[in-house]
């Protein structure tokens, strides 16, 4: 493999974000991509993730500057919502970018 350029699908594979490409972190800025701001108990749902895991994970993409979550009061009770950045948006397309291209390159397309 001396001598071989960096292309094709391995190469491809290899360029997926990290940080996206686990399947509860996908799911949480797939879904606030499409919905827009939605609340913890709307992305637990949409995700079908635990409580423990959606805070894990969300806290990973809020480090990653891909989400950004709001916390406010609603009666006596602290609500958490959450919505997708700029810079995870344009992460996310990206993403699917590259998986777009990573098809294409395993079809022979």
């Amino acid at each position: 493999m001396a001598g071989k350029t960096k292309s094709g699908p391995l190469h491809t594979a290899l360029e997926l974000d990290p940080i996206i490409h686990e399947r509860v972190r996908l799911a949480i800025l797939s879904a606030l991509g499409t919905h827009g701001r939605l609340s913890f108990n709307e992305l637990k749902a949409l995700t079908e993730a635990t409580d423990g895991n959606l805070s894990t994970h969300s806290q990973k993409l809020e480090q990653a500057g891909y989400v950004r979550t709001l916390k406010g009061m609603f009666g006596r009770r602290t609500k958490t919502s959450y919505e997708i950045t700029p810079a995870g948006r344009s992460a996310l397309m990206d993403y699917l970018d590259a998986l777009d291209r990573l098809m294409g390159e395993v079809r022979g397309k």
